[in-house]
């Protein structure tokens, strides 16, 4: 029986430092490969002050396509990051923003809104446990102490810590010796074919289930946390709607009520909020649906979001208004 301990101890052992040295590799393949994961760029981030720093779904990550957000700091003389990632609501827009005051400090936040992820789950705590954001997401052990606080306590599963401590999605990664550059990056310079079918295919995708007013009111209260995060450390928030085409975004349901919601708390905040839904109108500026392609991102950046950039403290406080062609 001692042999056979002795012997299990040792396989044991030779196990372990087998599984720790894929876990190593598996993380160091992260840093080669990275480009798109909001964690990957906090780590790799050279300058610790930024003036803005940008958080949001995929309509908000065009502005980082091809070294866009190189141009934009050559145009604008500013530091900018942009940490937005595909499907996240504001929990995980949250979480993301604690990792980047961790060792890093901006003098303003641009938040990209989207309704869709201000109603469920999905796009907030699951996104914790999807295996395509922990696969690109280096190990820090502030942010393996967060996941477990935000499982405790954030509603987050915990097999999203335990996924990200034991780096099985990391390891187990199909595309890990790829770029980690997200789908809509390679169609950058696409102009998309307006398609009635496809435009309610991602509506479907985007609201599975009818707005609903208690989700609204729980993910509004997130979002007031991570206002709350700002202002503590004397940051200038600014939330901005991006622009979709006409055809999607009559589409999108309870548009109206969410206006007003999020109106009134950004209102209460004293936070602008620029409404950009119908900035831009032709189907030249898309490469789907409803993300800007390069045309549209320089078009958008030059019109309307690099003064913007330059003078944050210049905006009105027009909440919950539409922009129809006019400078803010």
């Amino acid at each position: 029986m001692r042999q056979l301990a002795k012997s299990a101890s040792l396989f044991l052992a030779i196990g372990l430092l087998l599984y720790a040295a894929l876990f190593y590799a598996a993380d160091a393949l992260v840093y080669r490969t990275g480009k798109s994961n909001p964690f990957y760029k906090i780590a790799v981030a050279e300058q610790q002050s930024l003036d803005w720093v940008i958080l949001g779904a995929s309509h908000a990550m065009p502005l980082d396509f091809a070294d866009f957000n190189g141009l934009m700091e050559k145009e604008t003389g500013l530091r900018i990051l942009n940490l937005a990632s595909p499907g996240t609501g504001p929990l995980y827009n949250r979480f993301v923003f604690e990792q980047f005051l961790n060792r890093h400090r901006t003098r303003n936040l641009l938040y990209i809104v989207d309704s869709f992820a201000f109603y469920l789950p999905t796009w907030n705590e699951e996104r914790f446990s999807d295996a395509k954001l922990l696969g690109r997401t280096p190990f820090d052990p502030m942010i393996a102490r967060r996941l477990l606080s935000y499982s405790l306590h954030e509603g987050v599963d915990f097999r999203a810590p335990l996924d990200y401590v034991t780096g099985f999605s990391k390891i187990n990664n199909r595309d890990r010796f790829d770029r980690d550059i997200w789908e809509g990056e390679k169609q950058f310079d696409r102009v998309f074919r307006p398609s009635p079918a496809m435009d309610k295919s991602r509506i479907a995708y985007l609201y599975p289930k009818p707005p609903s007013s208690a989700g609204l009111a729980h993910y509004l209260s997130v979002f007031d946390g991570l206002i709350s995060l700002a202002r503590q450390r004397g940051i200038r928030l600014v939330a901005m709607k991006p622009p979709v085409p006409p055809s999607f975004y009559r589409q999108i349901p309870g548009e109206g009520d969410f206006d007003a919601a999020i109106g009134g708390l950004l209102a209460k905040r004293q936070v602008a909020l620029l409404d950009f839904s119908s900035a831009l109108t032709e189907p030249r500026f898309y490469l789907d649906t409803d993300h800007l392609n390069r045309a549209g991102v320089t078009e958008f950046f030059e019109k309307r979001l690099k003064a913007i950039l330059l003078s944050p403290a210049d905006l009105r406080l027009d909440l919950g208004s539409r922009d129809e062609g006019s400078n803010p």
